[in-house]
């Protein structure tokens, strides 16, 4: 979820499992390695892995390295972490750009892959056993060019408002289908003297949900917007869908539906309001719901996740991000350590690697490969979230249909949730903002 180039930049992959939500940079220093032995293919080999900081990723990180060193003796995995942010950004492309990359990394997939020049500085991997069996939008979102890059790492999750569940039920209310129902069900919960929509601008990637999160409503509305969009041709402040992402930040904050510290709030903070009542929902990626056991035991369970309502009940669908991260080799992986390689990101899409890689961070929504399923004990949110994609109601967000993300779009929906700037002002600025974008990837339509 920083400004996720920056798509939805999310406090790396613990608060989304993912979440990672963006990244780079890295500390030189072994986490997770662990020797291996035997003989065989690969014997004595051994290779690096780098991967995010955050504690879920890199629980789950040492995970899959025990499994993987156990069912392949003689391949030695050693990890190391990198932050999150436009640090992590910058690092991940310096050691590219230098030859020094790891042998196996974490990044982006969408609109950032295309950033750290696949065709360049990656291996392909379509040619692999298990690229026939992954999510078609986890592999559309990793492709380029016609050759897919990214190997599947962990779950996708939607983008939508996590909810109170016991708030639901004692104000009757019901998961609202459209933005009037949601308005209302506001009306509603303040009047109870509950916090209606928890905002986080401390972390400021989090301000971005409203618009982000909205884009389903604006592809049902504008079918090919994702094409006009990226030919310059489409704008957010001239189409009323995609306007309507700015204009609902404004309501909300203009109807006194925020909580108090809205300007300093966490994502932590946030998560716990949200799952113990304080607040009664909170726009954000679903798969930050990982993090609830940590800021709230016990209260998991009382959260759910439903999609950013829009203009149309029949048309009410989710926007998701099919996994924000995938893995991916460099080039200057070679010989044994590329074998080893391919079979350390071939695992990860296994049955096994699935199993071992949810020990670190509980999935919010289904996984990227089709060996994979969910457990039983899963969360109501990937409860919730799974449902869209199995009633085939998920669309990819922007970023995994256009290679344009403004970067300061999340500093732009703060001027719109504190008040500094007008929905219609702000939408023009992240105009302004895409078209620099646009022209440093020197895209066709943008001079």
């Amino acid at each position: 979820m920083s400004s996720r180039s920056k798509r939805l930049r999310v406090a790396p992959l613990a608060a989304l499992l993912v979440g990672a939500a963006a990244l780079t940079g890295c500390s030189a220093g072994s986490l997770g390695s662990s020797s291996g032995n035997g003989s065989g293919n690969g014997s004595g080999t051994t290779i690096t892995f780098l991967s995010p900081n955050d504690d879920a990723s890199v629980a789950s990180g040492k995970a899959v390295i025990a499994a993987f060193e156990k069912a392949n003796p003689g391949i030695t995995v050693k990890m190391e972490t990198r932050p999150g942010g436009s640090e992590g950004d910058n690092l991940i492309k310096t050691r590219l750009s230098t030859g020094d990359m790891d042998d196996v990394f974490v990044y982006n997939n969408g609109s950032l892959l295309q950033a750290i020049k696949p065709q360049t500085n990656l291996t392909p991997l379509d040619d692999q056993p298990w690229a026939n069996h992954i999510d078609k939008l986890f592999a559309a979102s990793s492709t380029v060019a016609g050759k897919l890059y990214g190997g599947p790492i962990g779950t996708a999750f939607g983008g939508g408002v996590l909810y109170n569940i016991p708030v639901y039920k004692k104000l009757h209310l019901q998961v609202p289908k459209t933005w009037d129902q949601f308005m209302k069900n506001n009306a509603a919960i303040k009047k109870a003297g509950i916090v209606p929509v928890e905002q986080t601008y401390g972390e400021t990637w989090t301000s971005q949900l409203f618009v982000l999160g909205d884009y389903h409503n604006v592809e049902a509305q504008v079918p090919d917007f994702a094409k006009q969009y990226t030919a310059g041709k489409a704008k957010y402040a001239t189409t009323p869908a995609a306007l309507a992402g700015f204009e609902h930040i404004q309501q909300v904050k203009d109807a006194g539906y925020l909580n108090k510290d809205y300007a300093s709030a966490t994502l932590n903070d946030g998560l716990k309001a949200v799952a113990t009542g304080t607040a009664a929902q909170y726009p954000q990626l679903g798969g930050s719901a990982a993090a609830f056991n940590s800021v709230a035991p016990g209260k998991g369970n009382d959260v759910g996740f439903f999609a950013l309502p829009g203009p149309d009940a029949a048309s009410n669908a989710m926007t998701v991000w099919p996994g924000t991260s995938a893995l991916y080799i460099p080039k200057t992986t070679e010989g044994d350590k590329l074998s080893a390689a391919k079979k350390f990101v071939a695992f990860a899409a296994t049955a096994a690697g699935c199993n071992a890689y949810v020990k670190g961070a509980p999935p919010e929504g289904p996984f990227l490969s089709k060996a994979c399923k969910l457990p039983a004990n899963v969360s109501q949110v990937a409860k919730d979230t799974q449902a869209y994609f199995d009633s085939g109601k998920a669309t990819p967000a922007l970023e995994f249909l256009s290679p344009i993300k403004g970067p300061n779009l999340e500093q732009i929906c703060i001027q719109v949730g504190t008040g500094q700037a007008s929905a219609q002002k702000a939408a023009q600025l992240y105009d302004d903002d895409v078209k620099k974008q646009a022209q440093q990837l020197g895209l066709p339509g943008w001079s």
